[in-house]
């Protein structure tokens, strides 16, 4: 058979096996879509202290520019779910890569206030529901390769663009030398590359599909729709992990760190960047191999909480100005690298196939009013205690509030270690 699918196995087999030259392509189409979203997401942190200097914004202001992506995916990424569900992900990535980029050129044109926050608003309606479709993607096309390994492999392809964007003031230092804008349309230039990319990747799926040798692509549609949001405890566990993990590691490393590390230990924004950016270095190479360890032994929820433990343990020490950057950083880095790598390909593991993208999708939903509240209620904070160079004493709410919800996001893996231990609600 030509083009880019064959038949393994036996004769009449029903699961085809993609080749494994289609499967390099997908792989790098997805990463680069991941990368591009990652890397416009993280773009504010870097201009966050300019934004301030240069233009007047108040700590509620940034805080409310990534607050307001994660708002509209409180109501439309259950049904930006649904929708991979119905059309399939490839469709629903390209679409929604390009409005991404719109967004980004938007937020890079908005001199004025309102303007940036349409582009950054813009930009969340795409971007979460471009992550859902592409973890269903990832578990359609590689489920029987290794699927743990694959995502952890595309998930660091994402921070390679996080790292990058916190790095963004050093090698692209001649654009901050200018000001706060032309940072940020480099970032719609990378925008612009993840369309590329779900351009690629819409075109290969749509080869498979013509072949009728990826059945797995398209969701079956026989689910009743009343059963598609009935989902069993240990899912929900996972979700109150989601919600408390995400709404403490993306508002901190994504919104505030760059300057709290500026105003409190009176690092030049290039070392601000940098530090921060070692967090996702960390992610880069330790992500594949707690995939690999994960698709290995197993283990998953004992493997969340070790990740989880680490959000709260990086928090108390942050708190303390007398111990170095690198402890709660490297906490940090290793939380971020575990828990994520280890609880997305875990979703299929608590609900059926057809409720994949409807799973993903109220997961994600979830995740976006944790970040949103998050984003908000900290910098409401910061303001409150006037968190500033001049009284670094004001950030200690925020630190003691991350720190608190870590601690929920690692008792909620607890509960999945006990929901294990009794054989309940898994697929396995």
């Amino acid at each position: 058979m030509t083009g880019l699918v064959r038949y393994e196995g036996s004769v009449g087999a029903t699961e085809p096996r993609a080749r494994v030259p289609a499967l390099v392509l997908v792989f790098f189409a997805l990463a680069l879509g991941m990368f591009s979203s990652l890397y416009v997401y993280d773009s504010v942190g870097p201009v966050a202290e300019l934004l301030t200097r240069q233009l007047g914004y108040s700590n509620t202001q940034i805080g409310a520019l990534n607050a307001v992506y994660s708002l509209p995916n409180i109501f439309l990424v259950l049904a930006g779910g649904v929708w991979v569900d119905r059309i399939g992900a490839a469709a629903v990535i390209f679409w929604t890569s390009l409005m991404c980029f719109l967004g980004a050129c938007l937020t890079a044109m908005g001199s004025v206030y309102v303007f940036m926050l349409l582009g950054r608003f813009l930009f969340g309606v795409g971007a979460e529901t471009l992550v859902v479709a592409i973890l269903v993607a990832v578990a359609r096309w590689f489920g029987r390769h290794r699927p743990a390994l694959v995502l952890a492999l595309v998930l660091s392809f994402g921070r390679v663009g996080s790292y990058l964007a916190d790095r963004s003031p050093t090698f692209a230092r001649t654009l901050y030398d200018r000001g706060w804008q032309e940072p940020l349309a480099l970032a719609a230039g990378v925008a612009l590359l993840g369309s590329l990319a779900a351009g690629v990747f819409w075109w290969l799926d749509r080869r498979g599909a013509r072949d009728d040798a990826l059945p797995l692509a398209r969701t079956a549609q026989s689910a009743r729709r009343r059963s598609l949001l009935r989902f069993p405890a240990s899912y929900w566990y996972a979700v109150g992990l989601c919600v408390t993990f995400y709404g403490v590691i993306f508002p901190f490393r994504s919104t505030f760190a760059i300057k709290y590390f500026q105003e409190t230990r009176g690092l030049s924004l290039e070392e601000a960047s940098r530090m921060n950016s070692y967090v996702f270095m960390a992610a880069i190479f330790a992500m594949p191999l707690f995939g690999w360890l994960a698709d290995r032994r197993g283990r998953h929820a004992l493997l969340l909480v070790l990740g989880s433990l680490a959000l709260p343990t990086a928090f108390l020490l942050l708190s303390r100005n007398n111990i170095s950057l690198w402890l709660p950083t490297a906490m940090l880095g290793l939380s971020f690298s575990l828990v994520p790598t280890v609880l997305w390909p875990a979703v299929p593991r608590y609900v059926t196939g057809e409720q994949c993208g409807s799973a993903y999708g109220l997961m994600t939903m979830i995740q976006n009013m944790g970040l949103t509240s998050g984003n908000l209620f900290v910098g409401w904070l910061n303001e409150r205690g006037s968190a500033s160079a001049a009284n670094p004493a004001g950030y200690k709410a925020m630190l003691w509030f991350f720190g608190a919800m870590g601690l929920l996001g690692t008792a909620c893996a607890f509960a999945l270690v006990l929901q294990g231990r009794r054989g309940a609600d898994s697929r396995e």
